[in-house]
């Protein structure tokens, strides 16, 4: 059996879409179409159900691909191994949401280099959630970090790290909102605090609200900045409150810049994962940056 027709039919099983496995393999639709056919002639079964929005594995298709895809994997280490040297110089292209891409994954990765000896080019993007997933997807990253575990067979998703939420403010706002009354979940003592955010909607603001609270935040946004730095920033200044990850705003309340206006029992959480597309990690310098990153994040838990 032709092992291009095979690696074109896992590609397809695991994007689930002709489309976007012509896309990932670099071949054009129709191509991609002929080979399946192909294949498909061959075994005398049909591997996949068409429909409107991509297709979908028919039990041959399935057990084809727990059995190929394992194969053709090894494969690909095998070349990727032997074609690596000391010398060789490979690029990861990373993912993810800038303030935690800067703070965290790309020092480990710098110290991937120091520690390994092997040259990793890194070349970074960032963006939303749905931009780094379909980038990914598309094939125009290697790994991504993101806060949901996609769905489908076309991604691998490694949870990473935990991320607790505090709830801050400069000091002054704390004496003036009389926060020492903040017990429970009775957020009267925000009322009329103004709020620093990343978007009008107040994600980490709402969350927290009816995490701890149960409640809904009754303050508008005062700022609105997309970059969880800058919120920072505007707190410590004096602009509100604000909700941000404490790895972010943990020199700050050391300094006494901003403090915690309230220390609930079960602090909000959010997991970070580590995304892959199935497969790719076979390639020794993909699978390397991943390994790295998960031994890094268990010191940011």
């Amino acid at each position: 059996m032709d092992l291009a027709l095979l690696r074109t039919f896992v590609t397809v099983h695991r994007a689930g879409s002709f489309t976007r496995a012509a896309a990932l393999l670099g071949l054009s639709q129709p191509a991609v179409t002929s080979q399946i056919r192909t294949l498909e002639r061959q075994l005398g079964r049909p591997l996949f159900l068409r429909q409107a929005r991509g297709v979908t594995p028919t039990t041959i298709g399935d057990e084809l691909a727990h059995k190929a895809a394992p194969h053709l994997d090894a494969l690909v280490e095998i070349t990727e191994t032997g074609s690596e040297d000391g010398s060789s110089r490979r690029t990861l292209h990373l993912a993810g949401p800038p303030e935690f891409t800067v703070e965290r994954a790309l020092p480990a990765l710098t110290e991937l280099n120091g520690e390994s000896g092997h040259v990793l080019a890194l070349r970074v993007s960032f963006g939303n959630a749905e931009e780094t997933m379909e980038g990914l997807a598309a094939g125009h990253h290697d790994l991504a970090i993101g806060t949901g575990r996609p769905r489908g067979a076309l991604l691998t998703a490694t949870p990473l790290c935990d991320e607790m939420h505090v709830l801050v403010a400069a000091p002054h706002w704390a004496e003036r909102a009389g926060t020492e009354r903040l017990h429970g979940t009775d957020a009267s003592a925000l009322d009329g605090v103004p709020v620093v955010e990343v978007h009008e909607s107040l994600p980490f603001v709402t969350r927290y609200w009816a995490s701890v609270f149960n409640a809904r935040p009754a303050s508008p946004a005062a700022v609105v900045a997309p970059d969880l730095r800058a919120v920072l920033t505007c707190t410590m200044a004096g602009a509100g409150l604000a909700v941000l990850p404490r790895y972010l705003c943990a020199e700050a309340l050391e300094r006494g810049d901003v403090v915690a206006l309230h220390d609930p029992a079960v602090p909000p959480l959010r997991t970070y994962f580590l995304v892959a597309r199935t497969g790719t990690l076979a390639l020794p310098h993909i699978a390397r940056a991943h390994g790295w990153l998960l031994r890094a994040a268990a010191d940011w838990n």
